[in-house]
């Protein structure tokens, strides 16, 4: 075997147990904010059919599948789940109770270029709600997205949110540059949402492509660019009209967030528009405030994605918050936990003689729920006191040659150094 082969692949990572513990106490945090929130979860197969996802052409994630084909049949490894969980929905449409408040912790891949808090391979905590057509859904995801942050430590101004509409910025674009081409609007927005990585001068590049789809004029291209410069949420619905549902959403929104506390860590940014062609209202991002990496998580409303797949309409909300990028944050802050080995005690038998009992004896702690490591094989006592210290171990139970003639175990306390005895269990 070559001595690439036994690495990783580029982009993944293995979990050695110090890894994994620090992976399980963040998706525990995942979990919780789920569950006080009112949350279900569930998950999908990492194997998705591969036209689940090639139906959005344009898109980045589309040239970033791990795809194949098996048996004359297309696959992909879902480089998001968002598509899988439509599937899901539209399965059971007429039988379940909406709202649908689900949340999942998938891993996803997409080959990208691999860089910091950039992983071909990544996890990411998932928030969706189906059935809730206001921004009351949003308000509460993003609610929920804060409440994530305060619990991992992280300090109030650590994290920002930035947060437009789609529907406002088509709205503005209808009543202008694409007032005779609205059906270029998709297309539009993977090229825009592109502003941060390649700048200015090359979306409007893109924009202009005469040989693209979108094909603008380089006057209307610049003054496209120039409304996604705006963080003012009056300037930018100023040539919507005073009837605008979309800025009626957006202020409605940022109300409810005053009312969850949260309305000063959540600003407006017309240069959000997220890459994904199914987004149909508001989208948002959450970055850290010094903006050294890339978005923590994103997200936003996609009323007509069930739609595309052939399901009925219903409205839905939701967002995908990334394990690597907060993870970097955290290192950076100093707030990732020294987490130990998940052990209560360990049970040393001197020697075989007294190993029976020793396994009588962890199989009786374990029923009581304790973590319990058993020795199993034979070595001295003070390498069993040191092994039990590193494993982070409150206790170690002794059992040898006297013990068992006694019918007792001797426990040391691992802190004090305080020896007692108890009756072995029979």
């Amino acid at each position: 075997m070559s001595r690439g082969a036994l690495k990783a692949p580029r982009g993944t990572r293995d979990f050695y147990p110090e890894d994994h513990r620090l992976r399980e106490w963040l998706f525990d945090h995942f979990r919780e904010v789920s569950r006080t929130f009112g949350f279900e979860g569930v998950d999908a197969p990492v194997l998705e059919h591969e036209e689940l996802f090639t139906r959005k052409a344009g898109e980045e994630i589309v040239e970033q599948l791990y795809h194949f084909e098996l048996h004359e049949r297309r696959y992909a490894l879902r480089g998001e789940i968002t598509p899988s969980i439509a599937r899901m929905v539209m399965a059971r449409a007429g039988g379940l109770r909406l709202p649908l408040r689900w949340y999942s912790i998938p891993q996803c891949w997409r080959y990208e270029r691999a860089t910091r808090g950039r992983r071909r391979e990544h996890y990411q905590w998932n928030m969706d709600i189906w059935g809730e057509p206001g921004v009351t859904a949003e308000a509460e995801l993003i609610a929920a997205i804060f409440s994530l942050v305060d619990r991992l430590g992280l300090a109030p101004g650590d994290v920002r949110m930035r947060l437009n509409s789609r529907a406002l910025l088509e709205e503005w674009l209808r009543g202008g540059v694409l007032r005779e081409r609205s059906e270029v609007f998709p297309a539009l927005c993977v090229v825009i949402d592109k502003l941060d990585k390649i700048g200015a001068d090359a979306v409007v590049d893109q924009l202009t492509d005469a040989a693209g789809e979108i094909r603008l004029p380089a006057s209307e291209a610049r003054e496209v660019v120039a409304w996604l410069s705006l963080r003012d949420l009056q300037a930018a619905s100023a040539e919507t009209g005073p009837d605008s549902a979309a800025r009626a959403d957006l202020e409605r929104l940022f109300e409810l967030l005053g009312a969850y506390g949260i309305a000063d860590r959540v600003e407006f940014d017309a240069s959000i528009v997220r890459g994904l062609a199914y987004y149909t209202g508001v989208v948002f991002e959450a970055f850290d405030a010094d903006r050294k990496l890339r978005a923590l998580c994103g997200g936003g409303r996609y009323d007509q994605l069930l739609e595309t797949l052939g399901g009925p309409p219903i409205p839905a909300v939701g967002f995908g918050f990334g394990d690597a990028v907060v993870h970097e944050l955290l290192v950076e802050k100093g707030l990732l936990p020294e987490l130990s080995r998940p052990v209560d005690a360990v049970v040393y038998a001197f020697s075989d003689a007294e190993r029976p009992a020793a396994i009588r004896l962890a199989s009786h702690l374990r029923g009581d729920g304790l973590g319990v490591e058993l020795v199993l094989g034979t070595v001295k006592p003070k390498r069993a006191f040191a092994d039990a210290d590193r494993s982070g171990a409150r206790r170690i139970y002794l059992i040898g040659p006297d013990e068992l003639a006694k019918g007792v175990t001797s426990v040391r306390d691992l802190s004090t150094g305080e020896q007692t005895t108890e009756p072995l269990p029979v």
